[in-house]
């Protein structure tokens, strides 16, 4: 049962025990009666107001102690105005004159762009982008325009637009994609840089490109075309490093053989001519004997390499002498002949003795044949 309720015979929580009086007490008795227990209400009144305002003043001070961390720089204004920039470390501002904004300096942000794009050559292309950014300012950051990170989205979707608007289909599905990435990321540079954000970009990354759902199988092939006529420019780079070692190594065998060839064919020349020089003394001295020695020797050195057959058809008969074999039979059966050395002679050579009696044997045989 309430205690304001009829029958309620209780106390009431002001105090009241009839119930009959349902206002509340006095404060300011109540006040005086708690005040006058600890020797008057004045002395009370000046002691309380000071703690009061020295407490106020503890919440103050304590208050105003702040933290920058070593990636980040703060932005202190003062009244509403920017004031100064704080380095990392403790910190102290006087509350409600002073605000100061953190911003993180290091941290690599990320942004993404995508969409259906139309093309130079009026195809339609959906491509998706990333942008990594951070702050490097600051101040413009937080005060240059009202929101950055929304600003560099609008930009990073405007220059994405325009790149892929003056680049055709095939080039952005192959072999422009770096092409269409450094391109987006010169105009983003001087779309922000107009804006002055305080943002810096550190890299713009092609993450994706594909045509429309209904043209994606002939594009799928034409890429497939594109990756093997780069697999064959690879391996017809890979047999030209293999052969052209080997073609040099020739190279340098043909030269080396004809710069050998050549010092022979010199070496030669000069030596025919030094005996040439010897022979023309000679010459000179007794032509006739010199003229006949050089024929023999050539005449020698002739039939030293072909076959000799003598042959005699005078009296009706006719001899054929096979003079290979029987000069190679005559060497296989006896010892190799020697050289007999006639006396000096201006008129005559050197003559070989088996020569010599193997030529009159035949012609005591052939003048009795003939008898």
């Amino acid at each position: 049962m309430a205690w304001n309720e009829p029958g309620n015979q209780g106390k009431d929580p002001w105090g009241n025990r009839g119930g009959k009086d349902q206002g509340p007490p006095d404060l300011d008795e109540v006040f005086r009666k708690f005040s006058s227990r600890f020797g008057g209400g004045n002395q009370f009144s000046g002691l309380g107001a000071g703690l009061i305002l020295l407490g106020l003043v503890l919440v103050w001070a304590f208050s105003g102690f702040y933290k920058i961390e070593e990636a980040e720089r703060g932005v202190k204004l003062r009244f509403g105005q920017f004031y100064d920039l704080v380095e990392p470390g403790l910190k102290w501002k006087p509350t409600f004159v002073d605000t100061v904004y953190p911003v993180n300096i290091q941290r690599v942000n990320r942004l993404s762009a995508s969409g259906m794009m139309l093309t130079q050559d009026e195809n339609v292309v959906r491509v998706e982008m990333e942008v990594q950014y951070r702050i490097a300012d600051p101040r413009k950051y937080l005060f240059a325009v009202t929101n950055p990170d929304q600003s560099l989205s609008e930009a990073m979707d405007s220059a994405l637009r325009y790149v892929i608007g003056h680049t055709t289909m095939d080039n952005i599905l192959t072999v422009g994609r770096d092409k269409v990435r450094r391109d987006t990321w010169q105009e983003l540079e001087g779309i922000i840089e107009t804006y002055d954000m305080g943002l810096v970009v550190v890299d713009v990354a092609f993450k994706e490109a594909r045509p429309p759902e209904e043209v994606k199988p002939a594009f799928d092939d034409a890429i497939a075309a594109q990756e093997d006529e780069e697999r064959y420019v690879q391996e017809a780079t890979a047999y030209v490093r293999q052969i052209e070692p080997q073609a040099r190594g020739r190279a340098e065998r043909m030269l080396q053989e004809a710069e050998a060839y050549k010092q022979r064919v010199v070496l030669e020349a000069e030596g025919e001519v030094a005996r040439f020089a010897q022979l023309l003394p000679e010459y000179e001295a007794a032509p006739e004997v010199t003229r006949e020695r050089l024929y023999l020797e050539t005449m020698e050195q002739v039939f030293s390499s072909t076959t000799k057959v003598m042959v005699d058809n005078e009296g009706g008969s006719m001899f054929y002498l096979p003079l290979d074999k029987i000069m190679q039979g005559q060497s296989q059966a006896s010892p190799a002949p020697q050289m007999v050395q006639p006396a000096p002679s201006s008129q005559s050579r050197p003559v070989r003795s088996d020569l010599t009696d193997d030529r009159s044997s035949r012609t005591d045989r052939t003048r009795q044949g003939r008898n």
